[in-house]
């Protein structure tokens, strides 16, 4: 893995040719066998290292053993509640992590599956907030073939037999198949959602294989991406002299990762479908109340292709057929007895009992002749039940239903409709892929760390539940009169002579008095009765069109916390570019809880104090652990009403998806939240100068560094935010709200600049600390927003220049030669800022955030020599091992924290700034700050208004508000 020489050397490309022979890549050109130009490449040989996790110094271990106290307290306390806690550094998973991921399987949200690169099934996360590493090793492909004239035959499991636990000898398990593949001529090809596996000659030196694994990630298709299914197809080319008899076997053990297949109850039952598809299905009842979960393996039957199957077979001697018994056969026969079709279900299996399938699909190769055989993988799982009890259908139960037999269909559309998948990918990925002017790293990285949207824990339910289905087991907070208010627009689009009318009810509140003499936030009178945040107090009207449900997703796999806020802040350019009305409605989840409150107390671990659980106004951390929507903020570290990002971030959340859609419904529905959220920022103005201030804890993102004062970080979100929030309200015709905007701005920003601004960057933050001038990689993470929304720039352009110059000199080429990425903090004089753990790491997804930010001032080569430190790092041959499991960041040599973790997705804001969107380009003059109108009058409090809006275009816009 990574050594010395990885700092001195700079690798540009990487051709197939460098892997696979040339005259084998032309055997395989043709219906997409081949692997692509640009993709991630690994030799199944490789070693998968295990990977080292991080350490914290003696010196952080005092500061924060108040806070490990608590959280040990904590986490004992949430298990014996039959409960994992959202944070849990103190338990480790049996399987240490190693480098060995590949692309997962799937679509989104509905339970994922990944595949090693060397072919091993792991990574299982059917049930929400669980996350089994382990791989399941009956989960195999293999291989039997014999040629006319019998003298030559080969038998063995494609996948190298270097994997824990096997090495038994006279078993009657999987340790008595072949694992006779050494991997030395065999490659993987990864470009997500696709992913090549290449047998040049392994294991008959005359037959080459290639196994292409397709899952239908296909953006902005709303209905295929939700589909627990996956396709792989073998190309098979016989480059000898003989006919050769070719069977390939799919085994699969019913099991839901972990010792689930030891629990007992489980069924397997053969079918036969439509379209020559026949197979298996495994019923899995899983422990703990779960809901079941039932596979299909199968494969497609053609005129030169027969498909066999054995139901069920086990992996101890008690076993009535035993996984050496099932060997043996296809060994022998290459094929299973026809009448296992009609087998009907398996007796259900005992406890301590695993029980497995296979599928067969023989065909004959004739010399210098080709063939394709197809296998299917689905899996239903049609009900998502979270551990306090509400319960949701899955997004492709829409199209499916919640029978337990959807697995049939699924795993049928899946053989039947792939190649139409293959050509919607490759019309999206193609003019990247093609374009020169990227470097060949980029591009396949670019692709590649979009696996976290499928094993990121996502899940996608539909909108609405069905019948019997409980949604809701929270009483309703009560809504006070005042709160509503009906809101009615018309658009008229000239070019199409259609006019659309919708109606939106919003819910609304009436904004304390803001004046220049007073300027901190009045209290909300708070009904301690209305202690849940219940977020369908709230309708929403939506098309069947746009109704897409509900999504969400982990920060990560180590920290159980779905969509947090101020994480998706970085991450959600992929999705805003790739699946925009998911987007969309994750930014209406946070828009309606913005409004609600949650009274109910929890203890912050870090300071050991009591609050209530989500303040109104405030922009809650994440949407819950346990109970999503309905019980948020289950970070219970800090308390994050005080933090000074998470409502700044909303709004230029919003303002960007507003903008960059022209949604103007999205627009009305939302505001009355953009609103309250600027109005309870104003609370942390403690001077009057229009700028906020840190409070001299960690109360940012950054939930170890301690603030001071004005800081960089939060002071330009700030900034940014008020020019989001002054340009939104112009399109929405809410000017006296733009002129308290423009105001505040105008006085922030010379008190910002004069705080923070040394001559060459923005200082850490504004107070006396040793730490106060450091130079924060994410110092200009308001101007990243602002530039990518189309917004005028926040400073000078020699000072935005100045800056990134500064981050990339030092942040990044001072840290191994800029092979890292950039590290959040350095000190002015080159040495790390070794304040806390978090500014002495790299965090991934903020290089890429800085890269983007680059790329907008006009400095790409920085930008990707930036950027390209966490690809050498974390994917490159000689880097760490992270890929397929990017983590949140990495200390200076190497070692991780939180692995598969969300805000590495923001390599799409790269993508984003290299290709701004038509409505960002065509955004009006009017929204600029030097055109609002300076009020003369402080703010008067909003009231309920009505909003008309009539145009030909979203940039040319006529507005007209009546306040009442």
């Amino acid at each position: 893995m990574m050594g010395g020489s990885l700092f001195h050397y700079r690798k540009h490309s990487w051709p197939p040719e460098e892997y696979i022979n040339r005259s084998t890549l032309q055997q395989f050109d043709f219906d997409s066998a081949a692997p692509p130009e640009q993709a991630w490449r690994r030799r199944l040989d490789s070693h998968a290292n295990i990977l080292k996790e991080f350490s914290i110094t003696f010196r952080e271990a005092v500061q924060m053993v108040r806070l490990g106290v608590r959280l040990w307290s904590y986490v004992r306390e949430e298990a014996s509640h039959g409960r994992k806690a959202p944070i849990d550094p103190f338990t480790r998973g049996s399987c240490k992590p190693s480098a060995s991921q590949g692309v997962p399987l799937g679509g989104m949200g509905s339970g994922s599956i990944s595949r090693g690169f060397r072919g091993e099934f792991r990574q299982w996360q059917i049930i929400p907030g669980t996350h089994e590493a382990s791989p399941v090793m009956a989960n195999q492909f293999s291989i039997f073939i014999s040629r006319d004239g019998g003298n030559k035959s080969y038998a063995s499991v494609l996948a190298p037999g270097q994997h824990e636990g096997l090495g038994k000898n006279n078993d009657q398990g999987i340790s008595s198949w072949g694992w006779n593949l050494g991997g030395q001529r065999s490659t993987y090809h990864a470009l997500f959602p696709r992913a090549w596996t290449v047998y040049d000659g392994e294991p008959d030196p005359d037959l080459k294989v290639s196994c292409r694994q397709i899952s239908p990630f296909v953006p902005h298709n709303y209905r295929d991406s939700s589909l627990p299914a996956a396709v792989f197809v073998y190309t098979l080319v016989n480059t000898g002299k003989e006919r050769a008899k070719v069977s390939l076997l799919f085994t699969w053990a019913n099991s839901v990762g972990g010792v689930s297949h030891m629990s007992g109850d489980h069924v397997n039952e053969p079918f036969i479908g439509e379209d020559g598809v026949s197979g298996v299905l495994l019923h899995h009842r899983t422990a703990k109340g779960s809901p079941p979960v039932t596979f299909s393996i199968a494969a497609c039957e053609t005129q030169n292709v027969n498909v066999t199957v054995l139901p069920c077979f086990g992996l101890s001697q008690e076993s009535s057929i035993t996984a050496k018994d099932m060997w043996d056969t296809m060994a022998q026969d290459g094929q299973f007895d026809r009448e296992n079709f009609n087998s009907g279900k398996s007796t259900p299996s005992s406890p301590g009992e695993t029980i497995c399938a296979a599928v067969s699909a023989t065909a004959w190769v004739e010399p210098h002749g080709k063939c394709t055989v197809v296998f299917g993988l689905a899996w239903s799982s049609p009900i998502v039940k979270f551990l306090k009890g509400s319960s949701y259908n899955r997004r492709y139960t829409k199209f499916y239903g919640t029978s337990e037999r959807a697995s049939v269909n699924l795993v049928h559309d899946a053989l039947t409709n792939y190649k139409r998948w293959e050509e919607e990918i490759e019309k999206w990925q193609d003019p990247i892929l093609k374009d020169d002017k990227l470097p060949e790293w980029y591009k396949f990285t670019l692709f590649n760390e979009l696996y976290f949207l499928v094993a990121g824990g996502t899940v996608w339910i539909d909108s609405l539940p069905s019948e019997g289905m409980t949604v809701d087991h929270h009483p309703a907070r009560k809504m006070e009169k005042g709160d509503k208010s009906a809101v009615e627009a018309k658009l008229n689009c000239g070019e199409r002579g259609v006019e659309h009318t919708f109606s939106v009810e919003s819910e609304t509140k009436t904004f304390p008095q803001l004046s220049g003499e007073d300027m901190s936030m009045t209290p909300w009178n708070v009904d301690d009765s209305r202690n849940s945040s219940h977020l369908s107090t709230v309708h929403e009207v939506h098309t069947e069109m746009d109704d897409v449900g509900r999504f969400l997703y982990l920060e990560g796999v180590e920290y159980i916390m779905w969509c947090t806020y101020d994480v998706h802040f970085y991450a959600s350019f992929a999705l805003l570019e790739l699946f925009p009305k998911i987007e969309l409605s994750i930014q209406r989840d946070f828009a309606k809880a913005v409004l609600c409150e949650d009274g109910r107390k929890v203890k912050f671990l870090a300071e050991g104090k009591s609050g209530i659980r989500k303040a109104r106004g405030a922009v809650p951390h994440d949407l819950g652990t346990h109970d999503p929507w309905h019980e948020m903020n289950a970070y219970n570290i800090h308390d994050t009403s005080k933090w000074k990002d998470l409502n700044p971030k909303f709004v230029l959340q919003v303002y960007r998806d507003f903008s960059a859609t022209g949604d103007m419904s999205f627009g009305v529905d939302v505001w009355p939240s953009v609103r309250a959220a600027m109005e309870y920022m104003t609370q942390f103005d403690r001077d009057d100068d229009g700028l906020i201030e840190n409070d001299g804890f960690p109360d940012q993102t950054y939930d170890a560094w301690t603030v001071h004062g004005v800081s960089a970080y939060c002071g330009g979100l700030w900034l940014a935010a008020l020019q989001a929030a002054g340009a939104m309200a112009l399109q929405l015709g809410d000017k006296e709200f733009a002129d308290w905007c423009k105001s505040t701005f105008l006085r922030a920003k010379p008190v910002f600049e004069e705080k923070l601004w040394n001559g060459s960057y923005f200082n850490y933050d504004s107070g006396s600390s040793s730490n106060s001038k450091s130079i924060q990689a994410d110092q200009l993470a308001g101007q990243w927003y602002t530039a990518s929304s189309g917004l005028p720039p926040l400073f000078d352009e020699c000072k935005i220049r100045s800056s990134l110059q500064k981050v990339y000199d030092f942040n990044v080429m001072k840290v191994k030669g800029g092979r890292m990425g950039a590290v959040n903090g350095m000190n002015p004089n080159g040495k790390v800022d070794e304040t806390c753990m978090q500014s002495r790491e790299v965090w991934t997804g903020v290089t890429y955030a800085v890269a983007a930010t680059m790329i907008l001032a006009g400095m790409k080569d920085e930008a990707f020599g930036t950027a390209e430190g966490i690809f050498t790092a974390g994917w490159s041959e000689e880097g760490y091992g992270y890929w397929f499991q990017t983590p949140e960041g990495w200390t200076m040599d190497g070692h991780f924290r939180s692995l598969m973790y969300m805000r590495p997705l923001s390599i799409w804001s790269m993508q984003w700034a290299l290709n701004p969107r038509k409505a960002i380009l065509e955004a009006p003059t009017i929204i600029t700050m030097d055109r609002m109108h300076i009020p003369s009058a402080p703010l008067r409090p909003c009231q309920p208004c009505q909003v008309v809006k009539k145009a030909s275009c979203f940039g040319n816009s006529v507005f007209h508000c009546s306040c009442q």
